[in-house]
């Protein structure tokens, strides 16, 4: 199963339009997962048009409508593998062992809001990522967004691209 992970899409705020390699990795994909701050609706509504599955969930730029649509907290289990999707996890400083304790039994945190990109595992085995922002990269070199395939329960080729 072929996952993208994005977040801080932030349109038409920080850019007009995703960059075409974004587009392409989603149509590619199985799953497309989403950590918030998508900004506009209408992104949404092309996300839900162009994905095969999307799950999502709103950041806190994310207006009205936006959270009428989408969970705080989306979970899922996928090919056995139980995921959960947020925006916010609080500071870098002690986020594994805090993130592990409010999400038991996850195997798979995805988060997004500080723009940077993100992938540890903690001591009891909840893998975090933060895909970064394919359109506005802050303090980062680059705009990114996350690749990873599920093969039987187990997370694998996790990849951080660059734009």
């Amino acid at each position: 199963m072929r996952l993208v992970l994005i977040s801080d899409t932030h349109l038409p705020v920080r850019a007009k339009k995703l960059p075409e390699p974004v587009w392409e990795a989603i149509e590619r994909a199985d799953v497309v997962i989403h950590a918030g701050d998508w900004v506009s609706v209408g992104l949404l509504d092309e996300f839900e048009a162009r994905a095969t599955r999307l799950i999502g969930c709103w950041g806190n730029n994310d207006g009205p409508q936006l959270r009428a649509r989408l969970p705080e907290v989306a979970r899922v289990t996928l090919d056995g593998l139980s995921i959960a999707v947020v925006h916010e996890t609080g500071s870098a400083k002690g986020r594994e062992a805090r993130c592990e304790a409010a999400y038991p039994g996850v195997d798979l945190l995805v988060f997004g809001h500080s723009h940077i990109p993100w992938d540890t595992t903690s001591p009891g085995g909840l893998r975090l990522l933060n895909p970064g922002s394919p359109t506005d990269r802050r303090s980062q070199p680059y705009c990114t967004y996350q690749t990873a395939t599920i093969t039987a329960g187990r997370l694998e080729d996790v990849a951080l691209h660059n734009l």
